[in-house]
């Protein structure tokens, strides 16, 4: 959050908060959403826009295979307990806002557009309340959200008015490019099997390979190869193949030196993320130069930002304590000055 000055206008951090579900439209399509803000006027407050991780994943943090993950709904908790208005959303393809417009046969038109499109209308939305005070509104981005939450901030890919905004705290953030991401992840899986026994190294070698070709053909000509393993076809697939295209060509360190000098900018990462891993956090911030950074390591911390050491994404769902660490990190980033 913006530093700003000590006003007796901003003192709503005991005040009570309510969840007011709410609709605006993007693309012309209804998004639904959940906004969060005092129950009764306190003067001008700050707010944040916060946006999910990749895939179907909805205001809360969860999806409909895992519907204890939370992460959003925790971060909106934090963030009323330090006076902080927050307006969290149903992106396309979750929640209440499902596939709007899109059906299972017209999802392989989705682009980052529409995402981006969404975000934009999120901030132009809270940034109209009453009782918000639109010079200090932030972007809070968990895993793939923090890419979206940079290319509003640098409005790259946007189209319409994006209001002004003051900071961003990017909370395991994709910090690499896309394709990057997975081609690390995938083969980190073969050879993890392979040392179990249970691929054989010619076959891991097979698939690397063929990995490689769909990389190239991806960035190339934003297509699938034909006849991929089945053991491909779950992460690339015709059905995706525009959007991991479109995603992959912004580097997120790239677009961090585009922002405001001075901006403050809340990194995390943690030694217990499976997903996105410090030194892949290090390249975002090498792209963080110029700003007001806040860089916070954490330890024994997952994903989802719940505490735990195991590495094991079977975990993510379970009814764990948030990271303490974080929390702190954040009200101490938005606290006045």
């Amino acid at each position: 959050m913006q530093r700003r000055e000590e006003s007796t206008e901003n003192n709503s951090a005991a005040a009570t908060w309510v969840d007011q579900q709410v609709t605006f439209t993007a693309g012309g399509m209804t998004i639904y959403g959940t906004y969060r803000h005092p129950a009764h006027s306190t003067g001008n407050v700050p707010a944040a826009l916060l946006i999910a991780g990749s895939g179907p994943t909805d205001r809360d943090g969860n999806d409909a295979q895992m519907q204890n993950l939370n992460t959003l709904k925790t971060v909106a908790d934090w963030l009323s307990s330090d006076g902080v208005a927050t307006l969290r959303y149903d992106k396309l393809g979750s929640g209440k806002t499902g596939l709007g417009t899109y059906t299972a046969a017209t999802a392989a038109q989705i682009d980052v557009s529409i995402f981006t499109d969404e975000a934009t209308s999120a901030l132009q939305y809270l940034s109209k309340q009453s009782g918000v005070d639109p010079q200090h509104l932030s972007v809070v981005g968990h895993s793939e959200g923090a890419l979206y939450a940079l290319l509003l901030a640098t409005k790259t890919g946007t189209t319409g008015g994006v209001p002004k905004i003051a900071a961003l705290m990017l909370l395991e953030p994709s910090s690499i490019r896309l394709l990057d991401v997975l081609k690390e992840q995938i083969e980190g899986q073969i050879a993890a099997a392979e040392k179990g026994a249970q691929l054989a190294a010619a076959t891991g070698a097979t698939l690397t390979q063929q990995l490689d070709v769909a990389i190239t053909s991806i960035r190339t000509t934003g297509t699938v190869p034909p006849n991929l393993p089945k053991e491909l076809t779950s992460v690339f697939n015709p059905a995706n193949a525009k959007y991991i295209a479109e995603i992959d060509a912004y580097d997120p360190a790239s677009l961090a030196a585009k922002l405001p000098p001075s901006m403050p900018v809340l990194t995390s990462c943690s030694n217990a993320d499976i997903q996105v891993t410090c030194d892949q956090v290090q390249h975002l911030i090498g792209g963080l130069s110029r700003a007001d950074l806040d860089a916070v390591k954490l330890t024994g911390v997952d994903h989802m930002l719940k505490e735990d050491n195991s590495r094991d994404a079977a975990n993510y769902d379970k009814s764990l304590p948030f990271s303490t660490v974080l929390r702190d990190a954040i009200k101490k980033f938005t606290s006045v000055k």
